[in-house]
């Protein structure tokens, strides 16, 4: 089975165009620079970004992107493609395969394609709004939990959780569950979408984080909102929740929301 979208082949294209550098890079020394925010930033990031910008440009002159590394263009669009050219460039640096190239297609702000990609290990999520999600060309579906009692719950760390709304929210949906893992990436969403995961839960993110997993939770039976319930856009704030099961998200929700009131 393979899903279908008129820019799905550009965004196979554009994975792929990482996967040779990230692939080259992997476990290797690796020039390290520290960003504005604190967060790092390597050679490889750049490069992969530059080259799937250029191919964007090249291609559809007509299209926005908008990229963690380098900046945004032409965002009133009414397609704007999202990138992380590598989501979790820490746990790259160390050599642990959790990270992933994140690729997001919005049509007026709304993520309607999404692609993740995990180079070392050959896995690749795609979502199409409206189709099944596959792994590797494969439907696959998150599983069912209806309480956060008996879920497993991701995220990357909980040193994200900066301001006091983010920690009480985090306190308390970790607080909830049952079994917590962190040090999770965006791969957190590809195995909620498998049936490996129940909820994830983050904080601190950015639209090129979290925009590629939208279609991808969404198409296999999961739900994916902010910490108010309001559906994700380009434009939606730090603040996310995933969850495979609808019942479940519901109750995180309650959680969150009774948590941070007030905040």
């Amino acid at each position: 089975m393979t899903n279908s979208h008129p820019f799905l082949a550009m965004a196979h294209k554009l994975a792929d165009v990482a996967r040779p550098v990230l692939q080259s890079y992997y476990r290797k020394p690796v020039e390290i620079d520290v960003k504005g925010d604190e967060s790092l930033v390597t050679i490889a990031d750049r490069e992969i970004e530059r080259a799937m910008r250029d191919m964007i440009n090249a291609e559809l002159p007509d299209h926005g992107i908008l990229g963690e590394e380098h900046g945004s263009e032409n965002l009133d669009a009414e397609y704007v493609w999202v990138l992380d050219p590598i989501d979790g460039t820490k746990s790259f640096i160390a050599g642990k395969p959790s990270f992933n190239t994140l690729i997001a297609l919005c049509q007026n702000g709304k993520p309607v394609l999404g692609l993740i990609d995990q180079a070392i290990l050959d896995e690749r999520w795609i979502g199409v709004t409206g189709q099944p999600t596959t792994l590797n060309d494969k439907p696959i579906n998150a599983r069912a939990c209806e309480h956060l009692k008996d879920a497993t719950i991701f995220t990357t760390g909980p040193d994200l959780f900066i301001t006091p709304k983010a920690i009480a929210g985090y306190k308390a949906a970790f607080g909830a569950a049952r079994h917590p893992i962190y040090g999770i990436d965006s791969y957190g969403y590809g195995l909620i979408a498998m049936g490996f995961g129940d909820v994830l839960v983050e904080s601190n993110l950015q639209p090129y984080d979290f925009c590629a997993a939208v279609p991808v939770i969404e198409g296999a039976g999961g739900v994916i909102t902010d910490w108010d319930g309001t559906a994700l856009t380009i434009n939606s704030g730090d603040l996310v929740i995933a969850s495979g099961d609808a019942r479940c998200h519901a109750e995180g929700l309650d959680v969150l929301r009774a948590a941070t009131a007030g905040s």
